[in-house]
């Protein structure tokens, strides 16, 4: 058997989730049963003597390594070496002889440990988004392409079923894009219990991330403009967190397209789904609506009121001897970054030659840029409010860099 040795830094909501139920299966079976739901069914046969080991786990506090730990005995039969502390990557990847760093970490602790796997010759699979500055995501594509090196991204959204019937079948029948918009809204325990650092990030970093990677990658938009805003209400007033709790931002594109991203993490917990989202998209000839949320299911529970369910996101599938196996376009995103680490660790191809053929750091350098710009912009317009002030302040785009507009009162 041939071995992936790979490391994990963060195991938080999603970390301990969707990223570990990935690799508990890919642990198990190795990459080639899952390769037909991203078209590389041909490649199986070269991975059928392919393993997956996750040997470290890399967590802040020793109770959820410990946790990891346990999770993976159970459901994988194997206990990685575990790593405590505020920077754990940096133990892990002096002790652990990895191929790969999987960084689950929160949003605004993405570069360090990106930085640091590749300085050590590691490939990379990030959570998104990839890091929070433009600066930042140039320097990891710097990086990574000097030293031949992975860097995937775990842009899920362009997996969904819906969306890849969306842009590959019906938006080539319907002329250019006129405009569009991506709504994405997580629930309130998010930013006031799930997640400590809530005040490091905000709604459009967070998850809006998910929408500009899909419109831009699948429209090839390149931006020009951009205003935002965003509002500190709720969180601030009643939780005394220092966070947007909504976030509106648009952005047009050279083209003309103008996008508009909707996002909050204050949606109340009586919400019958996990999330609300969905997606509109006007084309000269045509026009698509993606309701992302409500996917045809729901149900009734006495005192539980309605709920609705994404059975295609990431879905447990039971087994004869009673454990699961996971399914869903969370997990494609994953195994399509990590097929293609495997690819050059094991089949000799280069990093340059599978350049645009997954989600890699390159192809983020625009949606960081975007995601910058964002953040730069409504910071400004919301002192501007506080200040008595028209929230004037815009940006500007030159390639993947930006300038403020509108900020000299």
């Amino acid at each position: 058997m041939r071995v992936i040795r790979v490391g994990l830094v963060g195991y938080g909501m999603y970390g301990a989730d969707v990223v570990a139920g990935s690799l508990w299966d890919l642990h198990r079976n190795g990459l080639a049963p899952y390769l037909d739901r991203i078209g590389l069914d041909d490649w199986c046969p070269a991975y059928q003597d392919v393993r997956v080991r996750t040997v470290a786990i890399g967590t802040r506090s020793p109770d959820s390594g410990t946790r990891a730990k346990g999770d993976f005995v159970n459901n994988a039969g194997d206990a990685p070496e575990v790593f405590s502390g505020e920077e754990p990557w940096v133990d892990m990847l002096e002790a652990a002889d990895l191929d790969v760093l999987v960084v689950a970490t929160p949003d605004n602790l993405h570069y360090e440990p990106i930085m640091a796997a590749l300085e050590a010759g590691v490939h990379v699979v990030a959570e998104k988004p990839l890091c929070l500055s433009a600066e930042e995501a140039r320097e990891i594509v710097g990086l990574s392409e000097s030293k031949g090196l992975i860097v995937g991204v775990d842009m899920h959204k362009r997996y969904d079923p819906d969306h890849i019937r969306i842009f590959r079948d019906l938006v080539r029948h319907m002329g250019s894009p006129i405009h569009a918009r991506g709504v994405l809204e997580e629930p309130l325990e998010v930013s006031t219990v799930t997640f400590k650092w809530a005040e490091e990030s905000d709604p459009f970093s967070y998850v809006g991330i998910h929408w500009i990677d899909l419109f831009c990658h699948y429209l090839q938009l390149r931006p020009s403009a951009l205003y935002a805003t965003g509002q500190k209400r709720l969180l601030l007033d009643e939780f005394g967190i220092d966070a947007f709790d909504a976030t509106q931002v648009t952005v047009v594109h050279e083209c003309g397209t103008a996008v508009t991203y909707d996002n909050n993490w204050i949606t109340p917990p009586d919400f019958e789904g996990p999330v609300n989202q969905e997606s509109e998209l006007v084309m000269s000839r045509g026009k698509v609506e993606s309701d992302s949320q409500y996917r045809g299911l729901r149900y009734w529970i006495e005192t539980g009121g309605s709920r609705t369910s994404n059975t295609h996101f990431f879905r447990r599938v039971r087994r004869p001897d009673g454990s699961a196996c996971h399914l869903g376009y969370g997990k494609d995103s994953l195994v399509d970054c990590l097929e293609r680490v495997a690819r050059v660790r094991l089949h000799g191809a280069s990093a340059a030659d599978l350049a645009g053929t997954y989600p890699d750091a390159r192809s983020q350098l625009l949606p960081c840029a975007i995601v910058d710009a964002a953040r730069a912009v409504m910071r400004r317009n919301h002192q501007r409010l506080t200040d008595g002030q028209a929230p004037t302040v815009t940006a500007a785009f030159d390639d993947d860099a930006y300038r403020l507009v509108g900020d000299q009162e």
